[in-house]
């Protein structure tokens, strides 16, 4: 019986895109997508989100591509630029299973311990959970089965009575191999529509 739910946040419940930044300083989407697939990628930031410094990944670019140097210290630097508003949709949903008063609920996120706080003064859904677990103050993230027996471990979860969502498949297989049912977020519509199916919701 599911009695835990996660939820991840980046994309999820939280519009976050470089692409936001980015078209400030680059005059087309196809030198934007570029830079973002080249340069400054999701690998790349994916290390920072496991634990390593900002000025550690900057660094590191700007030795590899000192061309590039003002856009890749803009990455961290103008960091807050790339952050949307939140995802109304599920939002509304978070609320409503909040309130429904029958789960505990969780935020497993990969994201730089370094930048989320500013997250958490921006989005007051973020003091909703009765949990949250951080990769980049874990040094460790999805989809490596140490960060989420982290979570189940912290707050006593059960595999069996847990609900992952995640936008990322990547993800979301690695947590249905330890025995976490999942879904795969494509919109708030279809996760209300699955909820609802699973009566969950």
């Amino acid at each position: 019986m599911i009695n835990a739910i996660i939820f991840d946040l980046g994309a999820v419940l939280i519009d976050w895109n470089p692409a936001y930044l980015y078209r400030k300083l680059f005059n087309n989407e196809e030198d934007i997508n570029n830079f973002l697939k080249t340069i400054c990628t999701s690998d790349w930031n994916e290390q920072q989100d496991a634990g390593r410094s900002l000025q550690e990944g900057t660094d590191i670019l700007v030795k590899q591509f000192p061309q590039h140097e003002e856009n890749i210290r803009a990455f961290y630097g103008r960091w807050p630029e790339m952050l949307g508003g939140h995802i109304n949709g599920t939002v509304n949903v978070l609320k409503r299973l909040k309130d429904s008063g029958k789960y505990k609920i969780y935020a497993l996120t990969n994201w730089s311990a370094e930048t989320f706080g500013i997250a958490k003064e921006r989005y007051d859904f973020l003091h909703w959970f009765d949990g949250i677990v951080v990769s980049g103050e874990e040094k460790t993230r999805k989809p490596f089965p140490e960060f989420y027996q982290i979570l189940l471990d912290r707050y006593s979860i059960s595999p069996a009575d847990a609900l992952f969502i995640d936008d990322n498949q990547r993800n979301v297989l690695a947590a249905e191999k330890m025995g976490i049912k999942s879904i795969h977020f494509t919109s708030a519509e279809d996760l209300e529509m699955t909820l609802a199916k699973l009566q969950v919701l």
